[in-house]
């Protein structure tokens, strides 16, 4: 048995952090703080600089050269995601004005919104949806709406607000029903969503590099191991979510014919988009309809 122990790299603007982050541009090792999140994966600050200062540009297409959106946060830019925040927050502090306080949000609001399987057998369906939008400390609201916000912005830069906000509450209904699949229990929380958007941006960053193993899958597998070892995290939720964020990406790009940031919702990433929350919903029943 082996006591070796594998280290590492460390960051190249701090060499006292272990990180196993990377800028996809210059492959350079970088802590947490000196990322910048792209839809195409994380950027070291000399190239995010790069990034802000030129245009990024996609392939041709019909001859032409395609322009990517930037991601910009100041003005109107990420309008939706900041809504989907704005929305989250003014919840919970309802929820804590009839709770038991700013820490133990409660009272008539969650109970009508929040996921227990018993009530969505008995008719509530819109608990599926509703219960993305509710949190159970501020330790849970304050994590999850700094992902949404890391992730969530370029992510909405690149495949508009409407592509954007459909792919939100579709990755959000999917995280609904693996929460089903794993418990009927209460349930509350926007990270199935915010699996989605991560879902997106891992087939971004491979529809842009050719690649499957760069910055988004390894922030997806840090954080599906954080969902195994901390205890009371909706692991059902989180891997729907996942799953209903990458399916719904791929609508997107037609299911490989194109990519997934260019172009409109289009007939086909509709009818993608109601097939992935049809089988949501189908799994959601058919995992409950032994509780009414």
């Amino acid at each position: 048995m082996s006591t070796a122990q594998t280290q590492l790299p460390t960051c190249y603007r701090h060499p006292d952090r272990e990180t196993g982050l990377s800028c996809s541009e210059c492959g350079r090792p970088i802590c947490t703080e000196c990322m910048t999140v792209a839809p195409v994966g994380l950027r070291c600050p000399d190239h995010a600089g790069a990034q802000r200062a030129q245009r990024q540009r996609g392939p041709r297409v019909g001859g032409r050269q395609i322009v990517l959106p930037q991601t910009r946060l100041g003005g109107t830019d990420a309008l939706v995601t900041k809504a989907l925040i704005a929305l989250n927050v003014v919840i919970y502090l309802i929820g804590a004005a009839q709770g038991a306080g700013i820490n133990n949000p409660g009272g008539p609001l969650y109970a009508k919104l929040w996921l227990y399987g018993p009530e969505v057998a008995h008719g509530d369906w819109w608990r599926l949806i509703t219960t993305m939008f509710l949190h159970a400390s501020i330790v849970h609201i304050g994590f999850n709406m700094l992902a949404l916000w890391w992730f969530g912005a370029p992510v909405e830069a690149y495949l508009g607000r409407v592509r954007f906000i459909a792919l939100y509450f579709v990755a959000g209904l999917a995280g609904s029903a693996g929460a089903l699949v794993q418990t009927p229990g209460v349930t509350v929380g926007a990270s199935g969503a915010i699996f989605g958007v991560l879902g997106a941006m891992m087939i971004l960053e491979w529809q842009a590099t050719g690649r499957l193993g760069g910055n988004a899958m390894t922030l997806i597998v840090i954080n599906l191991a954080l969902s195994f070892a901390i205890a009371g995290i909706s692991i059902g939720g989180h891997i729907g979510g996942l799953i209903g964020g990458i399916l719904a990406t791929l609508a997107f790009a037609r299911w490989g014919r194109g990519h997934a940031a260019y172009g409109r919702l289009g007939l086909g990433g509709a009818l993608g988009l109601a097939l992935i929350a049809g089988a949501s919903v189908a799994i959601a029943y058919w995992q409950v309809r032994g509780l009414a």
